[in-house]
């Protein structure tokens, strides 16, 4: 702390301190003086210890810490306050703050002090950032090229494939939420993934830390500390962590206890007479998901062009849990569109209508699709028309 502040800055510092109409005989800037020392003698009543610097220490403590230095390092200020201090405060030493001094710029928290009408009102003080704060956001920013970027591109494709099909979720992040290596987050309005993680050892403060190196969708990357990533997503409105791909049971013969039964993928044959549909009666299907009971759902087959306008037989059913079925639907459906039948029937009225849910695949195959989408396994697959089965996507 600098010891060339005169008594007239010290007391327009504290200002904002002062209490109305305290009497004594005392001159203004005195009153002023006390008034800021009452306050840090509040905190040490109510703390039992003087206030300290320390990124991690609350703002308003650090203000007061701030205020104590200035005081401690002025004869005048100690003369007029030691019959005041009570508590020994002003026999500490003036210690330098453990972090950058623009962190606590006295300018830029008394402008946030400005305009407040009472002593009391410094507890609403707001949109302060602490050193730790500001130094989290820098190493955010601070990326360089990730040389070797080709490798983890298409494992950004396959996580952006899986929040989309709703095989991955985003949430907001939680500071319980772990960090770890193969986690992902959305920071700072991209993708990271965090690659790699160091030894972990005690910080300053006595907490676990870890150097990381995390890989950002813009094909930047970070070697960051585990505390700051953690720091800058928890003040990041927009932050999010991505899931694992791992959302429970989808499917099971019976519901355990706390499923939730949300429907049934249902698999159909057509009895339609369409010369079409005939000609490839054994490896057509419709598919589809219904949240009532399927033979209700099929009851009026010949009447819905949905249906072909015929009858159907149901050829299997796979009861699923815990599961948005539209997203599912959609996901089947998407899996298999490169065998989606193309066929095109008038309705009751004569209108024109082009089924969607009827594909030409074999019934083993939708067997193991199901399988896939059960051990989350699926959005690495796609159809393959010319040897009817699925096959791993090849990375991009």
């Amino acid at each position: 702390m600098t010891d060339d502040l005169d008594l007239d800055e010290l007391a327009a510092d504290l200002a904002d301190f002062a209490p109305q109409d305290k009497k004594g005989g005392r001159s203004p800037r005195e009153e002023r003086i006390i008034a800021g020392f009452e306050e840090i003698q509040r905190f040490a009543e109510t703390h039992g210890r003087a206030p300290g610097h320390g990124e991690n220490n609350d703002i308003f403590e650090r203000l007061y810490a701030v205020r104590l230095d200035r005081l401690r390092g002025l004869e005048e200020c100690r003369s007029l306050l030691a019959p005041l201090d009570k508590q020994g405060l002003l026999a500490g030493v003036a210690m330098p703050a453990d972090e950058p001094a623009e962190a606590i710029d006295d300018e830029e928290l008394l402008a946030e002090l400005e305009g407040m009408g009472s002593a009391s009102d410094i507890t609403e003080l707001r949109h302060v950032r602490t050193a730790a704060d500001k130094r989290a956001a820098e190493e955010i920013a601070n990326r360089e090229k990730c040389e070797d970027f080709d490798k983890f591109k298409p494992l950004f494709e396959k996580v952006k494939r899986e929040i989309a099909e709703d095989v991955r979720q985003t949430r907001p992040f939680e500071l319980k939420a772990e960090i770890r290596p193969g986690a992902w987050f959305i920071v700072g309005g991209q993708m990271a993934y965090v690659a790699e993680m160091g030894e972990t050892f005690s910080n300053a403060q006595g907490r676990i830390d870890a150097r990381l190196r995390v890989i950002f969708d813009n094909s930047t990357q970070s070697n960051l500390l585990m505390r700051s990533l953690q720091r800058a997503l928890h003040k990041d409105e927009a932050g999010r962590r991505i899931t694992d791909p791992s959302a429970g049971p989808l499917f099971a013969g019976e519901s355990e206890d706390g499923d939730l039964a949300s429907g049934t993928i249902y698999v159909l044959r057509s009895k339609s007479d369409n010369p079409t549909v005939a000609a490839h009666r054994d490896v057509l299907h419709k598919i589809g998901v219904t949240g009532s009971d399927v033979t209700k759902r099929i009851a009026n087959a010949r009447l819905d062009p949905t249906f072909l306008l015929a009858d159907v037989e149901v050829v299997t059913t796979y009861k699923l849990s815990n599961i948005s079925r539209t997203k599912l639907e959609n996901l089947i459906h998407r899996i298999f569109d490169p065998a989606r039948l193309d066929i095109q029937i008038k309705d009751r009225f004569g209108n024109p209508v082009i089924p969607r849910e009827w594909f030409l695949v074999p019934l083993f195959v939708i067997d193991e699709a199901v399988d896939r989408i059960k051990d989350g396994t699926i959005t690495g697959y796609e159809y393959d028309v010319s040897t009817a089965s699925l096959r791993r996507i090849a990375p991009r």
